[in-house]
């Protein structure tokens, strides 16, 4: 049975990015990935574009990832948020905000490649094809059962780190909201240049994202669960045809789309670990609604201040009570933040309320007209609960 100090279960792009904020510490980390080609090969072709925050692209740049990535990246530079079928908007830009860009995007496969190159080299052991069966702790330690070259194996470790899995947590572990929607994902060209232009329009049915994306946008398009698979089925021309009417004419006709998936839209919360050993970062954390984007951009700053907590802790600590509290206590703020804030977005906008609809209307203009809770809010965006 194999001893080491830090055990990730998990080698996504927020489980690479623990390993390689742990470069140089001197400690002895596993990373186990249940994909069984090489980890720093793209995987197979990823239909979603991930928003990553000025706050990520800082911290990719720390992990040394963000050069890898950068040309495939697209700068946001401004935000335009409506509602459709109400008055007020609200425009957000990165002059107001004192930043070269509000954030980035990415097509994920791009995002995964960067950062596992870096865990490739950054001194971690990454055990590919490792399927974990069995995660536990003890007092004096944690285990990880898994599954490798058709032979059960079983390593220990002063902390187990679970980066990915939330949804395989027991319910008496998580709390879930199911919103009853599904996301649908694809590229789109629009008749005009994007300009480094963002959109959040929200709609009766949920939010439409349009997130600049080389010289295309990448649409995030809200959809109730019962029209789902009737929008997967239509053709390019129906599609754009619905979308046009969804979104409006600002950036001109849509004039094409690429093959579309979906995935659902669930709120996820793991409650705190009930012991010590055992901490989760990621998707085994926490899954919110993509609205407003603050999903991996949450999950790289676990893995950021995991990895601080890690560095600052001496090696015979790691994993003990006192440890795992108190990192659980820094991330409480910004999780539930996150969360909140997703959240009331999601069931204040997706609905035709008139009352509410005119109350939406006022908080953007508000926003609109008041420079410092603009700039407090694109900060919010930026860097999450930091910024309060």
């Amino acid at each position: 049975m194999q001893h080491v100090d830090i055990a990730i279960v998990g080698g996504g792009p927020v489980g690479a990015a623990l390993a390689a904020g742990l470069e140089g510490s001197g400690l002895s980390v596993v990373v186990l990935e249940a994909q069984t080609r090489p980890a720093a090969a793209p995987p197979a072709r990823d239909p979603r574009a991930l928003a990553l925050s000025q706050g990520a692209h800082l911290i990719l740049s720390r992990l040394g990832a963000w050069d890898t990535l950068a040309p495939q990246a697209t700068a946001i530079e401004s935000i335009h948020v409506s509602q459709r079928g109400g008055l007020g908007r609200a425009v957000l830009t990165a002059q107001d905000a004192g930043a070269p860009a509000l954030g980035y995007v990415a097509e994920y496969g791009d995002l995964y490649a960067a950062l596992a190159a870096r865990m490739e080299h950054c001194g971690a052991t990454v055990l590919t094809g490792a399927r974990v069966t069995q995660v536990k702790a003890t007092a004096g330690y944690g285990m990880v059962g898994y599954r490798r070259n058709d032979s059960e194996q079983m390593l220990t470790a002063n902390l187990v780190v679970l980066s990915e899995g939330g949804k395989s947590l027991p319910a008496s572990m998580r709390e879930d909201k199911d919103y009853g929607q599904s996301a649908v994902v694809c590229t789109v060209k629009t008749q005009q240049a994007h300009a480094h232009r963002a959109y959040e329009r929200f709609t009766p049915d949920g939010p439409i994202a349009l997130l600049p994306l080389g010289d295309d946008y990448a649409l995030v398009w809200t959809t109730p669960n019962d029209q789902l698979e009737t929008r997967l089925a239509l053709s390019d021309a129906e599609f754009l045809a619905q979308l046009q009417r969804a979104f409006g004419d600002r950036q001109g006709r849509f004039l094409a789309a690429s093959p579309r998936a979906s995935f659902p839209l669930k709120l996820l919360l793991a409650a705190a670990s009930p012991s010590s050993r055992i901490v989760r970062i990621g998707n085994a954390a926490h899954t919110l609604h993509p609205v407003a984007g603050q999903g991996f951009n949450l999950g790289v700053r676990d893995a950021w201040k995991l990895a601080e907590a890690i560095l600052d802790t001496p090696r015979e600590r790691l994993g003990e009570p006192a440890f795992t509290q108190r990192y659980e206590k820094t991330r409480h703020f910004d999780i539930a933040g996150g969360s909140l804030m997703t959240d009331i977005l999601v069931e204040t906008f997706s609905n035709d309320n008139f009352l509410l609809k005119h109350g939406r209307g006022a908080a953007l203009l508000l926003l609109d007209l008041l420079p410092p809770l603009k700039t407090q809010f694109a900060r919010k965006m930026m860097f999450g609960a930091q910024a309060w």
